[in-house]
């Protein structure tokens, strides 16, 4: 399928996003100085920006494609939640309210970068376990109704405490009863929890070593991508595995089988902040329209590829995209 064609096709898909949502802050400034309190930089904030971040920033991507997209996740009214919901509103994200009474506070991860520079990163957040949404009576209502509005669910865990043990489970026990439905994970292997038998599982290089429990390699041996595809398989039994590996691009697995493996085709890249977002999002959303695994993984490198050479979290846009799937069409064509 042509990719353009595909891109356009998104329109008529609608993914829900359930996971960690966040609002990322951006003090963009310089430095002339020293401190003379610390030998620290004084830094002179010439702006601030703002933008969703996490499961947030993947509904942004999905919007930013033309996806109907909706999203639950914990958000409260303070100051940052409302200015999360008002840009996730004004992009026509729909919020579902899990209907429960939370009781910390929205995440913010503030980034101080000075000319291009990340100098630090300020991170407001409660503990873990206050921001579950699963705890509501009616969750399981709500939860149903709302996955039966769409072609496909993405889980997108932050490890900061939405994603469960039981939304995981159902997540999953509801889609069996919805024919169709794709159920996408980006996991936390660190969180230990269980997602056997998704539709689409992307891990990225080190999550991918984690998931197979396998220790990194040494400097000079290779990547042990069939082994890490076999393990994984045997493990959680993914319908379609995507291994996201930076630069070395994107590896394709079925039935714990290697099948294809696509090279970046990033142009430069200045942050790769958000790429995991984007290409999770656009990988489900290609699925869910009918692509195959290799023509979704072909869109989301492209997709990638545009965000990474943005600094700070970026969802992808579209117009920049069909520009970029010209060259990326060249490059896989030349492989």
């Amino acid at each position: 399928m042509n990719l353009t064609y595909l891109l356009k096709k998104l329109s008529a898909v609608k993914v829900m996003v359930i996971g960690d949502m966040m609002l990322d802050h951006y003090v963009w400034g310089n430095v002339t100085r020293i401190s003379p309190e610390a030998p620290v930089p004084v830094v002179h904030v010439a702006d601030d920006s703002f933008t969703a971040g996490g499961a947030a920033n993947v509904a942004l991507n999905l919007t930013n494609l033309g996806v109907t997209t909706s999203i639950m996740g914990h958000c409260i009214q303070d100051e940052a939640g409302e200015r999360l919901l008002k840009i996730l509103a004004d992009k026509k994200v729909q919020y579902i309210s899990p209907d429960v009474l939370f009781q910390s506070p929205t995440i913010v991860k503030t980034r101080v970068v000075i000319q291009s520079q990340q100098l630090c990163r300020i991170d407001r957040e409660g503990q873990r376990e206050f921001y579950a949404i699963d705890s509501s009576s009616d969750f399981e209502k709500i939860l149903g109704r709302a996955m039966r509005e769409v072609d496909a669910v993405i889980v997108s865990d932050y490890a900061k405490g939405v994603i469960t043990q039981s939304l995981l489970d159902s997540v999953i026990n509801i889609s069996k009863n919805i024919p169709g439905l794709l159920v996408a994970v980006d996991p936390k292997p660190a969180r230990r929890l269980s997602f056997s038998g998704v539709g689409l599982l992307t891990p990225n290089r080190n999550e991918a070593l984690e998931l197979a429990e396998l220790p990194a390699p040494a400097i000079g041996e290779k990547y042990p991508l069939e082994e890490i595809c076999r393990r994984i398989h045997d493990r959680y039994n993914p319908e379609t595995l995507i291994v996201t590996l930076g630069a070395d691009g994107m590896a394709i697995s079925e039935k714990g089988e290697v099948v294809e493996h696509l090279p970046t085709v990033a142009r430069q890249i200045f942050d790769v902040s958000g790429a995991g977002d984007t290409v999770i999002a656009t990988l489900t959303a290609a699925m869910a329209c009918g692509a195959s695994a290799a023509e979704a993984a072909r869109l989301a490198n492209a997709a990638a590829g545009c965000v990474v050479a943005h600094l700070g979290t970026a969802p992808v846009l579209t117009d920049e995209l069909e520009e970029w799937l010209i060259k990326a069409d060249a490059a896989y064509h030349n492989v």
